[in-house]
């Protein structure tokens, strides 16, 4: 048995950073290693923001998940969305704001979709020049069934939480949010 101080050997594949003490994370490990060649440095926003990166991508990866299941990204279950929770026909221009996205991603993601025969894409009849998108009935049925699906997963995955602990974090990273988006997602006046 070795001696508790001598670091175990880093297991084959995976191709993460060695773990080196019990309940370690990626970012932990991330951290220790700039902390070991900038030492005093103050890592708190790479633990936190690092932490909030890792998790959006592990969940955007995880194949077991109902979205990816019907080969659908969340980017392209959120312009799904935004069409069905408005209930009505948006522009591509309504689709930028309502899903946080760029207008060339956007088009890219109506374009997939119409494909697929989830979406619809027409003549705006009072502007010409403008298109609104629909959703197909088999758009609105794909929505209406994944979206128990995934909040029933997507409950599963914080079931490690007690609500307690989930409410803290929910406020914490709404109170977040808020700022970024008041900061980064708009306009600075006179600026």
């Amino acid at each position: 048995m070795p001696h508790p101080e001598t670091p175990t050997p880093p297991q084959a594949g995976a191709g993460r950073p060695p773990r080196d003490g019990a309940g370690d994370d990626t970012v932990a490990v991330v951290v220790r290693q700039w902390r070991s060649v900038l030492p005093g440095i103050d890592t708190a926003p790479m633990e936190l923001i690092g932490r909030v990166n890792r998790c959006a991508a592990l969940l955007q990866q995880a194949e077991e998940a109902p979205l990816r299941r019907a080969g659908l990204t969340r980017a392209e279950f959120d312009l799904l969305g935004a069409l069905r929770r408005t209930g009505h026909d948006l522009s591509p221009g309504d689709l930028v704001r309502e899903t946080f996205s760029s207008g060339a991603a956007v088009t890219k993601r109506v374009r997939q979709l119409q494909e697929r025969g989830l979406l619809r894409r027409r003549g705006d009849t009072h502007d010409r020049r403008a298109a609104l998108v629909s959703l197909t009935d088999e758009g609105r049925a794909l929505v209406d069934r994944l979206m128990p699906e995934q909040l029933a997963y997507e409950r599963s995955i914080l079931g490690g939480l007690d609500e307690a602990a989930q409410r803290e974090l929910c406020e914490g990273l709404g109170e977040l949010l808020g700022r970024l988006e008041g900061r980064i997602a708009r306009p600075v006046e006179g600026g």
